[in-house]
């Protein structure tokens, strides 16, 4: 193989990878979502007793908060 061929390669694969990134990225993001407009129903729908009714909801949501950030700085320190 030529030097231009494996630079290809290599700038294919980074890019590649890349995009997996932004995809896997972005379907935590609206699983986030997702769960955290279901806390808001859940919120509304119990009133006074969403602390207790709702808490799994605002636990599984803070999880992947935290969980969304460790992977973005691990990103960046790459």
């Amino acid at each position: 193989m030529s030097l231009n061929q494996l630079r290809a390669e290599e700038i294919k694969a980074k890019f590649e990878e890349r995009d997996n990134h932004l995809r896997e990225s972005w379907v935590r993001a609206m699983e986030a979502r997702l769960v955290r407009e279901e806390l808001e129903k859940c919120q509304k729908g119990e009133g006074v007793n969403h602390y207790e009714n709702c808490k799994w909801l605002s636990e599984k949501y803070l999880g992947m908060l935290r969980e969304s950030k460790v992977r973005r700085r691990l990103v960046l320190l790459s």
